[in-house]
């Protein structure tokens, strides 16, 4: 039995509006997948005068119909 990944959506919490043009930048320029889809949101906590950013993007690394290349996914955690 064969498996492809085909799409992946990962969303982040990120600090600054810098650190999410930076992030979409880097991932337009990995070539091992193709980004469909960004979004960034500013977030405010009014309780804590907190501000963040949640970014998502969306990974494409197979066609449905054509599938050619096998993805491992690979999540490690720093705690």
């Amino acid at each position: 039995m064969s498996k492809y990944l085909i799409s992946a959506v990962e969303t982040y919490r990120v600090d600054t509006e810098e650190e999410v043009t930076k992030i979409i930048e880097d991932a337009k320029n990995d070539f091992s997948y193709e980004l469909a889809q960004y979004l960034s949101k500013r977030k405010d906590i009014k309780k804590t005068n907190e501000t963040y950013w949640e970014l998502s993007l969306k990974k494409i690394f197979n066609d449905i119909k054509d599938p050619f290349s096998i993805v491992e996914v690979n999540y490690e955690v720093d705690k």
